[in-house]
């Protein structure tokens, strides 16, 4: 029987097959805003919510990033995935669709909080090449509460959308939570055990959003698996390079949005630089 640490090895590289290149590829963020449903959602109507994530998304293909991930991070607090409303998914579904025609790039979907099933629903009705889920594998205790691996459901309703296409990038040690429930168990063995469960790409992180990991730290995950490494907070033109240097990929926002607060617009100059000094 194949160690964990081998399980990965075979795996065809996800990156390059969805973005054309093995390495320093950049995927930006479109945070939506609040969608009806949720506590900030003040009665826009539709297409003023499809349009300001529409302008983050152009501002970011200008730009010149590899590819998107979508997420409902208006949608402030988070829920649960068993208490996500079906207009969450519908919404993402067709803000989805419509950056994918405007845009042409690659995208992902991420529908917080952890909520992998409703993520694969929706990159399968928008085209989406790839969903993220925060907590693939184990469990955590998050600002939602207690947050279950999702892997064996969502694989088994990925298989019955014929769907096997769509990418899984799952976090290892996700941010923004504790892990008290597994704090027997090291990094790597975590790290492992999302590959061990069928993930196609790990990402890495700071404790929360626009928090940097530091580079022993991203050695150490790196040190763990044979898939794909991301790192998914905490990267700016300044530190791109080393990071880079280490992992395969960077999923970036906070840093290029006016001010650098993730809730503002994208600043498509701020991302132009950022891409000078990632290429």
């Amino acid at each position: 029987m194949s160690s964990s640490s081998e399980v990965g090895r075979g795996r065809a590289d996800s990156i390059k097959q969805i973005f054309g290149r093995a390495r320093g590829v950049v995927i930006g963020v479109v945070h939506c805003p609040a969608f009806p449903g949720s506590p900030r959602y003040e009665g826009q109507p539709t297409e003023a919510l499809l349009e300001a994530a529409l302008a983050d998304a152009t501002a970011y293909a200008r730009g010149g990033v590899d590819g998107l991930i979508i997420e409902n991070h208006g949608d402030v607090p988070f829920a649960k995935p068993e208490d996500i409303g079906h207009e969450t998914s519908a919404f993402m579904a067709v803000t989805a669709d419509r950056i994918v025609r405007e845009t042409g790039l690659p995208i992902g979907i991420n529908v917080l909080a952890n909520a992998a099933i409703p993520a694969l629903a929706i990159a399968a009705a928008s085209r989406a090449a790839f969903v993220r889920v925060n907590q693939w594998a184990n469990a955590y205790v998050a600002n939602e509460g207690l947050i279950e691996g999702a892997a064996a459901r969502a694989l088994r309703y990925r298989s019955q959308l014929r769907a096997e296409g769509i990418r899984v990038f799952a976090d290892a040690h996700v941010k923004h939570g504790a892990h008290a429930i597994v704090a027997d168990r090291s990094i790597e063995e975590l790290v492992r055990d999302v590959e061990f469960f069928d993930a196609d790409a790990i990402i890495a992180t700071g404790q929360r959003t626009g928090d940097a990991a530091s580079s022993d730290y991203l050695r150490q995950i790196r040190a763990a698996t044979h898939l794909p490494l991301l790192v998914g907070s905490g990267c700016t033109e300044h530190n791109v390079g080393e990071i880079l240097s280490i992992v395969d990929a960077v999923i970036v926002a906070s840093s290029l949005k006016v001010g650098g607060v993730w809730w503002n617009a994208v600043d498509e100059e701020k991302v132009r630089q950022f891409m000078r000094a990632a290429r």
